[in-house]
């Protein structure tokens, strides 16, 4: 399995956290960043703030307006990421890239070289046109950089059997349609049968997001099949409050990390 998961107990469901580069500020993020290391999160994917994200509800869109308000770009993400990263020792972290905002400037080879040079370990080109997708592949192939790989639970099973194909990070299954921030309202059997229609087309980790709240939530969805779950506005929103409150975020986020974690030991027990 790869790397982004297999090191979580095989009883139990993966854990990866969507937060937007530069939310909270960089300096702090490296901290919330090794915390998350320490309680042996599996995966961080970390978004390069982009403005008016047709997926994204008001919890993650006022979250990158406030990275791109401090002057957050691709190249403030990819010096901070070549810095912090060698530090972690469980935590993977999974750029996620607009096509339109952050990537369509730069060619693709170049900019997917940058992003393996800076370390990352994956990497999630968010709406990508599909007549570009071999491109991208190509690219992240000669750079030897996995790929996350995204479908719908109700998407065609064509659309999921290429998503599947290109998955060499992790396979993103969205488990409905709409914007981020709901609750997870899938149908229950539809998200069944998507993984288990997947599980036959992939050796990659099937993650599911898209209102998953809970240690509940990802209880269940480990019920259902699948390897781990993604807390995206959940998370989110608990930045947004510690931020303007004038609260600790780091501790903050840790006590929301503690809330949701399948296995979250304490800062203290993941040193001995």
């Amino acid at each position: 399995m790869s790397g982004f998961f297999a090191r979580r107990p095989p009883d139990r469901p993966g854990l990866a956290v969507f937060l937007n580069a530069g939310d909270p500020p960089l300096p702090v993020l490296a901290d919330v960043m090794r915390m998350l290391d320490d309680c042996r999160v599996d995966c961080l994917e970390l978004a390069v703030p982009f403005p008016n994200s047709v997926t994204d509800g008001p919890v993650i869109r006022r979250s990158a307006q406030r990275a791109l308000a401090d002057g957050v770009g691709l190249d403030e993400v990819l010096d901070f990421l070549a810095g912090v990263l060698p530090g972690l020792r469980h935590l993977r972290v999974a750029l996620l890239a607009d096509w339109s905002h952050t990537v369509r400037a730069p060619t693709v080879p170049g900019f997917v070289r940058r992003v393996a040079d800076a370390g990352v370990h994956g990497l999630l080109v968010h709406g990508l046109p599909p007549r570009l997708r071999a491109d991208c592949l190509d690219a992240v192939r000669a750079a030897g950089l996995p790929l996350v790989a995204t479908c719908y639970a109700a998407s065609s099973p064509e659309v999921r059997a290429a998503a599947a194909e290109c998955a060499t990070a992790y396979l993103y299954l969205v488990a409905h349609y709409g914007r981020s921030g709901g609750g997870l309202t899938a149908d229950h059997r539809e998200l069944a049968a998507a993984l288990a229609a997947l599980r036959t087309r992939t050796t990659a980790p099937i993650a599911v997001g898209f209102g998953v709240r809970s240690r509940a939530d990802i209880d269940l969805l480990h019920g259902l099949g699948a390897d781990a779950a993604v807390v995206g506005s959940a998370g989110v929103a608990r930045i947004e409050h510690a931020l303007a409150e004038g609260a600790d975020v780091v501790e903050e986020f840790h006590t929301f990390i503690q809330t949701v974690s399948p296995y979250s030991p304490s800062r203290q027990e993941a040193h001995r």
